[in-house]
């Protein structure tokens, strides 16, 4: 008869044995799992050291206008209640001071270019850029994109450069590790590690051409125009912009992706600016209710609003109800990224724009052109078109389709079909399929009347509207973005 004590003394006595006879293969195991984050830790190492002598600091001076204290007294909404926002005070004299900023950059080739962003450099009246050896050069201005937030600069160093390689963003998966470096807080060099969260984000309401990387690697103020790495060392995006509440890193920071940097690139350095794609059509969304409405099997694509004359769309025959799918085999997301392909496809390029017209998928070889000076945007068909863009709203006209489907067959107005991520309208919570009825105490019928109204109305940094939801209307006052 075995007792209970020794019971247990035999699983021990076997436990104890097997610890014994297995201690090599564990701690070969750990030494195996130590070798492997050694080699990580290295290969991050490496790509730092090739790649951080071409990361600069860049520094910008400029001259702003202060506010005087006659403007903030008179632009107190006391006065707006009473007078409307068209009341507004403007010192014609006013006093001007001197602005400093900081960014990062990095340089592309030997000849002294440099990546950046737009804002890190706009109205900048002196540019110095500190190499990572301390020393100083002061900078010229190539040229600018404010629309992608993308500038190339340059210096004259009097000597061969560091240089990055540049590679491609959009064999980009999520979960990838990058490394971003750059100068938050001025704090020069700085060298932080994560991981790809997204790819393709847009509608971030941070430029008007959008399709972010997302990245959880630590992106603060200064990174702004530092370079985002592969594992390789190449670089795949321009550290744009983070997403917080409190100004500081919150794990969601945004990259503009290099392919798109490449070709702004290229216009800058060629033409001083950039030429876009054209095609000449008001766009939207096609979500479940109107690829219901339309017939489609599923949402996705982009719908045909309008389609301006004497453009390229109009000569090849696309028409409004139109589902855009395919662009040259590309199947087609959203509006975003129809905006994006076309815009940085070369003016003259014949592409083939597959279409669903009544249910039926339809073929169409469109030659792109080029998009105007004064367009603001394709989706939005520019701030001539659609004035209301620079206060976060897109409209169009109501037909007696989108009457029927909103519930505004005996209104009249213009529709709200887009309202900008993050912009003041979105905070107060206008919503697409809301009716603009007045503007500035003026009843509007179309887009002309819209036009027309905010013509006379000249430069405001507000608008006054009446939007009619359901059975009932209200007030609301927008600033500029």
């Amino acid at each position: 008869m075995i007792h209970i004590k020794e019971k247990l003394l035999y699983p021990l006595l076997v436990i104890a044995a097997a610890s014994l006879l297995l201690a090599p293969v564990f701690a070969r195991a750990d030494s195996s799992n130590v070798d492997v984050l050694k080699k990580t830790s290295q290969a991050f190492a490496q790509v730092v050291k090739d790649v951080k002598p071409a990361v600069v600091h860049i520094s910008v001076e400029s001259t702003v206008p202060m506010r005087s204290d006659y403007e903030q007294f008179f632009n107190n909404p006391f006065f707006e209640r009473f007078f409307g926002p068209q009341f507004r005070f403007q010192d014609p004299n006013p006093q001007r001071r001197k602005q400093q900023g900081a960014g990062s950059g990095f340089i592309i080739n030997k000849e002294g270019y440099i990546l950046t962003n737009n804002h890190v450099v706009e109205n900048a009246e002196k540019m110095t850029v500190k190499l990572s050896d301390d020393s100083e050069v002061e900078a010229k201005l190539i040229g600018t994109d404010p629309k992608s937030d993308i500038a190339l600069i340059k210096i004259d160093a009097g000597r061969d450069l560091p240089v990055v390689e540049l590679g491609d963003s959009d064999a980009l998966e999520v979960g990838e590790w990058v490394i971003a470096i750059g100068n938050p807080f001025g704090l020069d060099q700085t060298v932080t590690v994560g991981v790809v969260s997204a790819t393709g984000r847009s509608r971030v309401g941070i430029n008007e051409y959008e399709n972010f990387i997302q990245t959880d690697a630590a992106i603060n103020p200064g990174n702004s125009g530092g370079p985002l790495l592969n594992i390789d060392g190449q670089v795949v995006g321009i550290n744009s912009a983070l997403y917080s509440r409190t100004g500081g890193y919150m794990g969601i920071g945004f990259a503009i992706p290099i392919n798109m940097a490449k070709y702004i690139k290229e216009q800058l350095l060629q033409n001083g600016k950039v030429t876009r794609g054209y095609l000449g059509v008001g766009i939207q969304d096609v979500d479940e209710n109107l690829a219901e409405s339309f017939g489609l099997e599923k949402a996705g694509g982009v719908l045909i609003t309008e389609v301006q004359d004497d453009t390229p769309a109009a000569k090849a025959g696309v028409k409004s109800q139109d589902i855009i799918v395919k662009l040259d085999d590309i199947v087609i997301k959203d509006t975003q990224d129809l905006r994006n392909r076309v815009a940085e496809t070369v003016p003259g390029t014949t592409v083939v724009l597959q279409v669903i017209r009544d249910g039926k998928p339809e073929d169409l070889k469109v030659t792109i052109g080029e998009q105007p000076d004064d367009f603001g945007s394709v989706a939005q068909g520019g701030p001539a078109a659609n004035p209301l863009t620079p206060y976060g709203l897109t409209v169009q006209e109501l037909t007696p389709d989108l009457a029927e489907q909103l519930g505004y067959t005996d209104r009249k107005g213009v529709v709200i079909s887009e309202v900008a991520p993050g912009s003041a309208a979105a905070d107060i919570g206008i919503t697409p399929g809301l009716l603009i009825e007045e503007v500035q105490k003026v009843r509007v019928e179309s887009l002309e009347d819209l036009k027309r109204v905010m013509a006379e109305a000249g430069e405001t940094d507000r608008v006054l509207l009446r939007i009619r939801s359901g059975n009932g209307s209200r007030y609301v006052v927008l600033k500029k973005q």
